[in-house]
């Protein structure tokens, strides 16, 4: 055990990419306990760890989510959403945050939200007055609301790896999601006269929020196709994914003739790219995840956990604590599928819903994504408008607070996270 765990940070520390990182760490654990003749698990756990129909429903997302980008349908959200609250002070920062709620409905990844949105409002918030290091946070802080509002890839692998209902998991993060929208928007009106960010000279107009909706009008119809087709049955969520993908295109193509034939190809080879990465993470750390169930790590450390407090509360507290700590440092895939498995048996202990345990672990490393050092949205968000990730770590910390009392409230508070899916699910 010492070994494979001194060649996984040791690896990690000399900067070699996550998913070999996994890989060579799980092979060498195979050899540790049953030498070459165990070497033969090696290629059949990478086959089996991706040998699962729902992981389908994550190229579609994320091309789903490419298409969008290139056809202006990001664009028109946003400018839908700052027709209802671009007359506040620190509008177009409020319009940002309702931008993502819109975002999230449609692709369920942060970094897509963040290049998305880095790109465009970013931009349009530093030429009206409001600071670089504000502007990058507040983008930052909005774009995790991505994969906690469904569809989310994180999401998608939980429920794919733990058996936990997707459609059930779907359905829990759509209040969380929500609270962060609003807790950060009060923040920036908190913060609006203190740092005096802009004020529209415009009112609220009924006119402009209807032209506004009209032109994004089917743009807004993707989530409800989305979420209406799994919260109903109808389709699973890779069967979503893939309309998702049909209809974005269809709306790029056909009735804003925005996207060309090389459009759809480089599009494609992102895609390609952007999976094959997520997939050889998947892969690699099932190797590693055999060996620990091997080796009944998880019954450890569920077993040390439980011998720290027998306080569901002092245990959950604990695991909120784990994952924010090893987000901070670890890919947030690799990450989930190595502490999944884990974790689920040690909420399970302390009769967590599986759905409610699931949500907290997702939000918990969604929140991962916006702390240092190697959270990817601080990462992206900075090699797209240049500003240095310190400068934006520091203006993030208000956001911040405010999205960790979402998850102690997810983690402590089951009614709110479960109320939707039992409604909805009878889950």
């Amino acid at each position: 055990m010492t070994i494979v765990a001194v060649t996984f940070f040791g690896l990690i520390l000399i900067g070699l990419p996550i998913g070999f990182v996994l890989g060579i760490a799980g092979v060498i654990g195979l050899l540790q306990i049953g030498g070459q003749n165990f070497l033969t698990m090696a290629p059949k756990r990478f086959f089996e760890g991706l040998d699962l129909f729902t992981f389908m429903a994550m190229p579609f997302f994320i091309l789903a989510g490419e298409i969008m980008n290139r056809s202006g349908i990001t664009e028109r959200l946003a400018a839908f959403a700052d027709a209802l609250v671009g007359y506040l002070r620190g509008g177009l920062a409020h319009s940002n945050m309702v931008a993502s709620v819109m975002f999230a409905g449609m692709t369920g990844a942060a970094v897509s939200d963040t290049a998305a949105f880095g790109n465009t409002l970013v931009p349009a918030m530093v030429k009206q007055g409001y600071t670089r290091p504000f502007s990058c946070a507040v983008t930052v802080a909005g774009s995790i609301i991505g994969p906690t509002i469904p569809p989310s890839n994180l999401m998608v692998i939980y429920g794919s790896l733990m058996g936990v209902s997707i459609a059930g998991l779907f359905a829990a993060g759509i209040l969380p999601g929500l609270l962060i929208c609003l807790l950060c928007m009060a923040v920036i009106a908190a913060l609006g006269r203190r740092l005096n960010l802009p004020k529209s000279q415009r009112g609220p107009s009924l006119r402009v929020i209807v032209a506004a909706f009209r032109s994004s009008f089917l743009a807004l119809l993707m989530p409800g196709i989305i979420l209406g087709g799994i919260l109903l049955g109808i389709v699973t969520p890779t069967e979503a994914a893939a309309i998702a993908v049909f209809y974005a295109l269809f709306i790029g193509v056909v009735v804003y003739r925005a996207i060309t034939f090389a459009d759809i190809v480089d599009m494609l080879i992102r895609t390609a790219l952007i999976t094959g990465v997520v997939f050889l993470i998947i892969a690699s750390a099932s190797i590693l995840s055999w060996w620990m169930t091997f080796m009944q790590i998880p019954q450890t450390i569920a077993a040390f956990f439980l011998s720290l407090s027998s306080n569901p509360k002092v245990i959950i507290g604990l695991i909120l604590a784990l994952l924010l700590a090893i987000g901070m440092f670890m890919d947030i895939n690799a990450a989930l599928i190595i502490l999944a498995p884990v974790l689920g048996p040690l909420t399970a202990a302390v009769g967590m819903n599986p759905v409610h345990a699931g949500i907290m672990i997702v939000l918990a490393l969604n929140i991962s994504l916006m702390t240092p050092p190697v959270g990817a949205c601080l990462f992206v968000l900075s090699s797209v408008t240049g500003e240095r990730i310190e400068r934006i770590s520091a203006a993030l910390v208000p956001f911040l607070v405010v999205e960790v009392l979402v998850l102690v409230m997810v983690a402590y508070w089951s009614d709110m996270t479960m109320w939707l899916p039992r409604l909805l699910l009878g889950k």
